[in-house]
Formats: structure tokens, sequence, C-alpha cells
């Protein structure tokens, strides 16, 4: 018997092979990563200096002088801009008309866009062509739907009076009343933005983890509490985009506003920041006032996306 057969067999290696010799070494410097990373990001960035960074800080430039948009020069007046639009009366109701106005659009919208998602992803005949139809007014422009809608709310023979006159219903003047005028141009904002919390929100529904809904359904856990306690979590990431996403578009608005309402009735009835930057600027040629009130509305919207970051933030940390 010869002496190999005395010893153990050895066992398979298993894995990958064991690397032989010296690792190589790694001569010079990725400039090559560099230069692709470069000039990927550089074009993006100086559009951004350009168009985005470079008119920020000109409008505050401009926001500490008294310029007509028609002269060549501009006189330093320091802050007597800000102390005008804080001490103008005109200003409190211009500001009340914007957080009005965005608050109703951000809440209903997302409300409606998510129970609309609900409703129509479940297996419903026709749905794709309603969920068309939904979809449809976002991207028609904002001043034809603000054209259209003019005949809707006409008090004389608008298809609002109609209505109201054949349920027996005194429907107001929305184009005299201030309140009502708000009114109608936030319904019919709704009404055009209203298909893309609806997109948004379907998407996020189509993916979601089934296997947690089916476990609460397992448990014996409610529809309201598989809403509340399953759905929604996992929503929480797509409520944060919309929030911000449909705040910066409602704080924005101009087109149906200008085309309804003119800002009125009544004076600063429907204005919002955006429109009195608008009168201001091109009206009234207070190009220097009109910076001043874009500055703040641009200081306003930074505090409150700092604030819904830092929430949101939390939010995914308690998770």
């Amino acid at each position: 018997m010869t002496a190999s057969s005395d010893t153990a067999p050895v066992p398979a290696r298993s894995g990958p092979p064991a690397p032989v010799g010296a690792p190589p070494l790694r001569r010079g410097k990725p400039y090559g990563e560099w230069l692709l990373a470069a000039g990927l990001l550089l074009p993006n960035l100086a559009l951004l200096v350009i168009f985005t960074y470079r008119p920020l800080l000109d409008n505050i430039r401009l926001s500490f002088t008294d310029w007509n948009i028609s002269s060549s020069f501009a006189d330093y007046i320091g802050f007597r801009n800000y102390v005008t639009w804080f001490h103008d009366p005109n200003s409190h109701q211009v500001l009340l008309n914007t957080l009005i106005f965005t608050v109703a659009t951000v809440v209903v919208s997302m409300a409606l866009g998510l129970g609309l998602a609900l409703l129509l992803d479940q297996k419903l005949r026709g749905r794709n062509l309603v969920r068309s139809a939904i979809f449809a007014p976002f991207v028609i422009s904002g001043a034809a739907v603000g054209l259209a809608f003019e005949f809707v709310f006409d008090p004389n023979f608008g298809l609002i009076r109609d209505l109201g006159h054949r349920v027996g219903i005194t429907v107001p003047d929305f184009y005299q009343r201030p309140g009502w005028a708000l009114v109608m141009v936030t319904l019919t904002f709704i009404w055009k933005n209203l298909g893309y919390t609806f997109v948004i929100y379907l998407a996020a529904l189509q993916g979601r983890r089934s296997d947690l809904d089916e476990a609460a359904e397992i448990d014996g856990a409610s529809a309201w509490r598989r809403f509340y306690k399953v759905l929604l979590p996992q929503l929480r990431p797509t409520t944060f985009f919309l929030s911000i996403t449909v705040l910066l578009n409602s704080v924005q608005v101009f087109d149906i506003i200008n085309v309804m309402t003119r800002g009125g009735p009544q004076g600063y009835g429907t204005s919002t920041m955006v429109y009195q930057v608008y009168q201001e600027t091109f009206v009234n040629s207070k190009a220097g006032y009109g910076a001043t009130i874009a500055t703040i509305m641009f200081l306003i919207l930074l505090v409150i996306t700092v604030v819904q970051v830092r929430v949101m933030d939390r939010g995914l940390k308690s998770d």
C-alpha cells in the first residue's frame, strides 16, 4: 500500500480561485473619469448659474432700488421698498389671498388625486378612458382653461347659474364678490391640475407592496386601518414630493387669474403675490418694487420648503 492512500483526500476548493502573484499597481490618476464627470456636470451647472442663480441675485439687488422698467438707471434706496410693502394694507390682502389659494389648492387637489387614484387603481371597465379624461386638463393651457371657465361661472348664462336655477338655488355673482371670485379661480385651478396629483399617486399605488396589504387583511385589520397604517406610510415620499411641487405650482399661478378676474374684483380681490409682481412691474412700471415682492415671496417659499424637508426627515427616521 502506498503512502498516498493513507492520507485523507483534499477537499475541493469552493468560490473563486485565489489570486496569483502581487496585485497590479494602479498607475497615475483617473483623469478620464474626472473629465467625463466635468463634461456632464459643467453644462448643467452653467445653465443653472446663468438662468437661475444669476437672475435670483440680480432680482435681490434690484429690490433695493427705485427703478422704472423703461429707464436705464436704478436709484439705490435701501430697504424703503420692503418698508412700503409691509405697511401697505393691500399687501396684507394679497398675502391672505395667496395663503388661502395655496392651502386650498394643495390640500384639495392632493386629497382628490389620492381618492381618484385609489378608485381607478381597481379593475373597472373603461378605467383607462376615465384616467385619460382626468389627466387631459393638465396639458391644456391655463389661459384656455380660464377662458372656458369664464362661461361656466358667468352670472347671466353660465353653466353654474343654469344648474342652480334648475334646483332652485341662488347662485352668487362670482365676478362682483371678492370671496366668491377667489373660490372661482381656486376651483378652476384645482380642476386643471388635478390630473397631475392623480397620475403621481396612481404610479405610487401601482408600485406599492401588495404583500403588506395581504398580511394586514389576514390579521383582520379593517379597510380604514389598512389605509392609515399600511398604505399611507408607503405613500409618504410621494406625498412629500407632491406637497412641494403642487405648492410651488400654486404660488406661481398667473394665467388663470389674469384671464378670469385681472386680480379683481374691487381692487385686489383675487390678486396673489405673483400677480402683484406683474402688476407693479409691467403695469405700474415699478420694477424695483416688483423685485421686492418677488424676493419676499422667495424667502417665504424657502422657509416653507425647509420646514417641509425637516418634517419629512423626522417622519422617515421615526419609521
